[in-house]
């Protein structure tokens, strides 16, 4: 795509910048992206880049799936992700039509990324200053600076492999995963996240320090592939970063930016039905009434309900609810969303405040399917950085907790919800903000049950399948379907996995069959 295109918005193709070559190849295809999350919308704007005729169809009052948000009493909550990493995969959503992201959205540095508490008061600042960084190191176990080192090169391995190479790569069978495989292989892949870490350092905080971050993509460090340690090396050359307004700010200007380009919003109005003929998806149909035909359909909706339900008129969606429901899920979560009265200058933008246990609590979790008692709370707190996000004097924050999906834990939410919120109110108390009730505002809680309802995910999940290597690349959801050939898949379902570099790795994946296929159309 030529990034020097010139631009004006007088309502042509070639003046929103899209390529007057690409038009004319796409001149007359359409198509249809249920769901406008991240890995949605990204899909959506490349096809609209590309020329296509676009329609994103998103059930819920407001576009962002898992990035939903909600206005209470001047308090801005971002339902998540929060943590946005890899800028350039965002900004290039833009150049491909020669815009620039900052048209839409203003991103900010977060600094320092996390910081890291245990019970015992140890804190643990996480950036990328090398020389800070490494200062903390040091107050631990000075031996593991050195480890630290060696692990950074791992990390920067993996990143070469996993990520550039193989992120935005579709596996549409199993030879091409055979090809990858001898450099997985090197990297020994098969070993945890955990394993990996610590391999190359000592100390026990150390070890979580670096090994958390699997969770969020859904996945349990000491099970999930040590690829995963390629995120290390995506924070310390991309930074951390945050936009102004929230998450729900940046999907924000991703639709704005469709809709310069031309492509069409549906919100409020669910899908029920993928109508198919043969291989081919025909029509999409929703709860309105609405029905039309496209060339292509795409689903960036939940990878069982994209199947079970939406294709439930096919025997594919029959043939692969059955396939999937063998396959494992990640957890859920609980999420506190609290707004207080004051502001909070010393806790930083993201916070982890681990447990006493680590192993045993994730046991729980991923194994177990209990309530624990203890547990290891992600802190967000966006005004520290972002002031915007409540009124003038207070603060906005959400306390999340991993918990196992429905499957594994078919608890009732409504009763339990209140009593485990008020535990994590507690803990925070404890920890950080000794008068937290007395300073609340507004709160609200978002649990399992919530997710399935709202989002359609399967018992629950946050994160859809579980980022284990043997649900990873062919073996995880394939970006275009095996049988009907212009049914496509994108997000936390599909390869590369969840988290906003994953899901906009797999909408570049998609665009890429669906360009080739759709030149092809007669």
């Amino acid at each position: 795509m030529n990034a020097d295109v010139k631009i004006d918005l007088s309502g042509n193709t070639a003046a929103k910048g899209i390529h007057p070559a690409l038009a004319e190849r796409y001149a007359g295809r359409s198509a249809c992206v249920i769901g406008a999350g991240f890995g949605g919308m990204a899909l959506a704007l490349r096809l609209q880049s590309a020329g296509i005729a676009t329609t994103v169809i998103e059930g819920r009052d407001k576009p962002g799936g898992r990035a939903y948000f909600w206005e209470r009493d001047g308090f801005t909550f971002d339902g998540g992700p929060t943590v946005i990493t890899d800028p350039p995969c965002l900004k290039e959503l833009w150049e491909l039509t020669g815009h620039d992201i900052a048209e839409d959205v203003e991103l900010m540095k977060v600094m320092p990324f996390y910081r890291l508490n245990w019970p015992d008061g140890t804190n643990f600042e996480y950036s990328n200053d090398e020389e800070s960084l490494n200062a903390e190191i040091a107050k631990l176990n000075p031996a593991d600076v050195a480890g630290y080192a060696r692990f950074l090169e791992y990390s920067a391995r993996v990143y070469e492999e996993g990520y550039l190479k193989l992120g935005t790569k579709p596996f549409l069978d199993f030879k091409s995963m055979l090809k990858a495989a001898p450099a997985l292989i090197k990297e020994q892949a098969w070993r945890s996240v955990y394993s990996m870490v610590s391999s190359y350092i000592e100390h026990p905080k150390l070890r979580e320090a670096f090994s958390f971050h699997s969770l969020l993509v859904g996945g349990n460090p000491m099970n999930t592939s040590s690829i995963y340690a390629l995120i290390h090396k995506l924070e310390k050359d991309g930074g951390v970063w945050w936009a102004r307004g929230g998450t729900n700010r940046l999907i924000a200007g991703m639709v704005r930016h469709f809709e310069r380009l031309g492509g069409t919003m549906r919100v409020g109005d669910p899908v029920v039905q993928v109508h198919t003929l043969g291989t081919k998806a025909t029509e999409v149909e929703t709860k309105s009434g609405f029905r039309q035909r496209f060339d292509a359909v795409a689903s960036n909706a939940d990878i069982m309900h994209s199947y079970k339900d939406l294709m439930s008129g096919s025997a594919r969606g029959k043939q692969m609810a059955k396939s999937l429901n063998r396959k494992s899920f990640s957890p859920s979560l609980f999420v506190v969303h609290f707004g207080l009265e004051g502001t909070w200058p010393g806790i930083p933008h993201h916070m982890i405040l681990f447990a006493k246990r680590y192993k045993g609590l994730l046991d729980d979790i991923y194994k177990n399917g209990v309530v624990p008692e203890d547990f290891a709370i992600y802190l967000h707190h966006p005004t520290v950085t972002d002031p915007s996000m409540a009124p003038e004097g207070k603060s906005t924050f959400y306390a999340l907790v991993p918990v196992s999906h429905m499957g594994k834990m078919p608890l009732d939410w409504d009763d339990v919800g209140p009593k485990l919120e008020k535990m994590i109110l507690d803990e925070l108390g404890r920890r950080l903000i000794p008068d937290i009730h007395d300073r609340i505002i507004t709160k609200f809680s978002y649990a399992p049950k919530d997710f399935k309802q709202d989002l359609n995910a399967h018992m629950g999940s946050a994160f859809s399948l579980e980022p284990v290597l043997w649900q990873s690349a062919y073996l995880r959801g394939h970006n275009r379907d095996d049988v009907i050939d212009n049914y496509y898949l994108v997000g936390a379902g599909t390869h590369p996995g969840a988290g906003i570099p994953g899901v906009v790795g797999s909408a570049k994946a998609t665009a890429g069959l669906m360009l080739e296929d759709l030149a092809k159309v007669s």
